[in-house]
C-alpha cells in the first residue's frame, strides 16, 4: 500500500495541498427553462426556490430533487466566507466537473466560463471576495440536447433509448476551494522511464515577484525512505528537470516498479520557496511503469502482458454519473479485482480524479475513454479536441491508465469506413495526443473501422465460443478485411491496413438474465447455470486464440435499461465473484 499523503474526499489527489474547503453539500437551486436569468440578474438577486445537494445533479435523488426532465439552464447559489487568516493568500475556486457550460459570479460581478462537462477548471476568485463577510456564489450551467458536444451515454431526447440514459445537467462533480500563496506551483507533469531508472518533472509555476527570488525543492521517496532530493532555482515559468531514480535500498534493480501485481508508487512532495520561506507545498506520487507494443503484444514493463478488462460504465442508481461516494469507488474497483479482471475499460465515461487514484493504488489497469459526440461537423470537432486535450493532460500522471480510447464504434465519425475527412480528423486526435503523450498506446475508434490504432480492438457479442473460435481462425482475413469479424464491421478503414497491431476482443458478453424487464446482447438466459455455461464458453474461445492478447467484457453493472451487468445496479452479484475469478484465470 502507498504511503504517499492520501486525504479522504479530496478531490485532485495527485495535486494534494493541505488547505482546501470542500463546498459539497446544500445550495440554492433554480430551474431557468426561459433562461431569463442573466437578463433579469439573478446574480445579484437569487431567489432560489429549491434546495440541491451538490455534487449530484438535479436528476438523481440523492440531489433531494429527483426531476429526469430536461432543464437547459440551472443556477445555483451559497455563501462562502474568507477568514481574515487568508488575506494575504488566492482563493482558487476549483470545479471538477459541471456539464455542459458554468459562468460563474462572485457577490454580483462576472468571473468567467468554462465549456466542457468532462474536465476540472478553476477561477481564482480573490479579488471579488470580501474578507470575513459573507461572500456570494452564484453558479449558471448550460446544457443541451445538442450531439456536437461531448456526452458519452447521455441521452439526447426526452426518453432512454437502446444504451443511452438519462443526461447528466451542472455540476456533477465535486467543488471545493483551495488557499495558495501569490506565488505557487500551478502543475507538475511526472514522466517515469523504466529503462532510464529515471523520471522527469515539467514544472509549471505561478511567480509575482523576481524568478530567482523561488527556489523549488523536490523530494523523492519510496517506501518511506528518502531516496532523492533536488532543489532549483526558478528562473522561467516553465522548467524540467530529470532524476535518476536508482538506489541501492531498492536492491540490485535499483527502483521499484508499478504493476497489477505489484502497484508500488513513489511518493513526491514539490517545496515552494521565496526567499527562504515555504510558500507552497504540494503532495504527489507517480509509478514507474512502461506500456509498449512489440510483435503483436502489449508489453507492461518490458514483459508481455494479457489484459482482462472489464467494461465500466460508473453509473449509480441514485446517483447516476457521480459516485455516492469514495467509499463506492473503491468497492467498485475491489468487485473487479476479486473477479479476476486486472483492467478496466471506462466507457463514454472521464470518471473522478479519485476513482483513478484508487486504481493506482490498488492496481487496476485503466483505459481512459472519451465521451463520444454524435454529429460530424466543424462545431463538434472544436469541442471534441479541446476537451479531449484537457483530459489527457488532467489525467497524464496516473499511472494505472494505460491507453487512450478518443473514439468507439465510429460515434461521431459515422463514415470513417470511407469519408477521408473523418478520417484526417482521427488521424489528428491520434498525433495531438501522441504529441503530449508518446508513452500510451492510441486507440482510434474502439471496436470498429480502424484507422492509426496502435491496438486493434473488436467488438463482438457472439453467444457461443464455438462460432468465436471458427470466426477468428483465419487471422489474416479478419485483418485484412476478407470477412467481417462480428458479421457486420470491418476492422480496418478503407485506406488503411493492418500493421501487425496487437488484437484485443474489447467488447463482448454483455449476458442478461431474463427478468422480464431490461436488454442485454443476444438471448436472455434463464439459469445461474446457463449464464455461466455460456460466459465460460465465450472467454474461452477468445483465451484459445493465441493471437488475440486481451478481452474486456461488457460489463461491471447494470444501468438503468441495460441490464447486462455481472453485478445489478445496486452492485450485488449475479454469480458468485469466485467463479467468474475462476474462469477469468483458468
Amino acid at each position: 500500500m502507498a504511503t504517499h499523503k492520501y486525504v479522504k474526499d479530496y478531490p485532485r489527489p495527485q495535486f494534494v495541498r493541505e488547505k482546501w474547503l470542500s463546498l459539497n453539500g446544500e445550495w440554492d437551486f433554480k430551474f431557468d427553462d426561459e433562461n431569463r436569468g442573466e437578463g433579469e440578474k439573478w446574480y445579484e438577486q437569487f431567489n432560489g426556490a429549491l434546495k440541491i445537494k451538490v455534487p449530484y445533479t438535479y436528476e438523481t435523488k440523492m440531489s433531494g430533487i429527483g426531476e429526469e426532465a430536461f432543464h437547459p439552464y440551472v443556477w445555483y447559489q451559497r455563501m462562502l466566507e474568507v477568514p481574515k487568516e487568508n488575506a494575504d493568500q488566492r482563493a482558487i475556486l476549483n470545479f471538477q466537473a459541471v456539464d455542459y457550460i458554468a459562468k460563474l459570479w462572485v457577490n454580483g460581478v462576472y468571473v468567467g466560463e468554462h465549456q466542457g462537462g468532462y474536465t476540472a477548471f478553476s477561477f481564482d476568485i480573490t479579488p471579488y471576495l470580501q474578507l470575513d463577510a459573507p461572500n456570494t456564489l452564484v453558479v449558471k450551467a448550460e446544457d443541451s440536447q445538442s450531439c456536437t458536444q461531448p456526452r458519452g451515454k447521455q441521452r439526447w431526447v426526452d426518453d432512454n433509448f437502446e444504451c443511452f440514459y438519462v443526461q447528466t445537467t451542472g455540476i456533477w462533480q465535486s467543488v471545493w476551494l483551495e488557499y495558495v500563496s501569490p506565488s505557487h506551483l500551478k502543475a507538475v507533469k511526472i514522466t517515469p522511464d523504466l529503462d532510464a531508472r529515471s523520471v522527469r518533472f515539467e514544472y509549471q509555476t505561478q511567480a509575482v515577484s523576481k524568478l530567482n527570488q523561488l527556489r523549488l525543492e523536490t523530494r523523492i521517496r519510496i517506501h518511506n525512505k528518502m531516496i532523492k532530493q533536488t532543489s532549483l532555482v526558478i528562473d522561467r515559468p516553465w522548467l524540467q528537470l530529470d532524476v535518476d531514480l536508482s538506489h541501492e535500498a531498492n536492491g540490485p534493480w535499483k527502483i521499484v516498479t508499478w504493476s497489477p501485481h505489484q502497484p508500488n508508487l513513489y511518493e513526491v512532495e514539490f517545496i515552494l520557496y521565496q526567499d527562504n520561506v515555504v510558500v507552497d507545498h504540494v503532495y504527489s506520487y507517480f509509478g514507474i511503469r512502461k506500456i509498449s507494443i512489440e510483435k503483436g503484444k502489449v508489453l507492461l514493463n518490458n514483459t508481455p502482458f494479457y489484459q482482462r478488462l472489464i467494461l465500466d460504465q460508473g453509473y449509480w442508481p441514485e446517483s447516476h454519473l457521480t459516485p455516492q461516494s469514495e467509499e463506492a469507488l473503491i468497492e467498485d474497483i475491489d468487485a473487479i479485482i476479486a473477479m479476476g479482471y486486472n483492467g478496466v475499460r471506462k466507457h463514454m465515461k472521464i470518471e473522478d480524479a479519485r476513482f483513478l487514484y484508487w486504481c493506482d493504488v490498488k492496481g487496476l489497469l485503466v483505459w481512459s475513454e472519451m465521451a463520444a459526440t454524435f454529429e460530424f461537423n466543424d462545431e463538434a470537432v472544436e469541442n471534441f479536441t479541446k476537451e479531449w486535450m484537457e483530459i489527457v493532460r488532467q489525467q497524464y500522471n496516473h499511472p494505472s491508465i494505460v491507453t487512450w480510447v478518443p473514439f468507439n464504434e465510429s460515434w461521431g465519425i459515422p463514415q470513417v469506413l470511407t469519408d477521408g475527412k473523418q478520417q484526417k480528423f482521427t488521424e489528428s486526435i491520434y498525433h495531438l495526443t501522441k504529441s503530449f503523450d508518446p508513452h500510451r498506446p492510441v486507440i482510434v475508434n474502439d471496436g470498429w473501422e480502424h484507422t492509426v490504432s496502435d491496438i486493434l480492438t473488436l467488438h463482438d457479442y457472439e453467444e457461443t465460443g464455438a462460432k468465436l473460435l471458427k470466426r477468428y481462425a483465419d487471422k489474416d482475413a479478419l485483418v485484412n478485411g476478407e470477412i467481417s469479424f462480428n458479421n457486420w464491421k470491418y476492422a480496418i478503414a478503407q485506406g488503411y491496413a493492418y500493421n501487425g497491431q496487437p488484437v484485443i476482443v474489447s467488447e463482448f458478453g454483455g449476458i442478461a438474465f431474463n427478468t422480464g424487464t431490461g436488454w442485454g446482447y443476444g438471448n436472455q438466459v434463464d439459469s445461474e447455470e446457463e449464464f455461466i455455461e455460456r460466459f465460460r464458453s465465450i472467454t474461452q474461445a477468445i483465451k484459445d486464440t493465441d493471437y488475440i492478447c486481451g478481452y474486456c467484457y461488457t460489463q461491471l453493472s447494470d444501468v438503468q435499461q441495460e441490464v447486462n451487468g455481472l453485478l445489478t445496479a445496486d452492485r450485488k452479484p449475479k454469480v458468485p465473484l469466485e467463479i467468474i475469478k475462476e474462469i477469468n484465470l483458468a
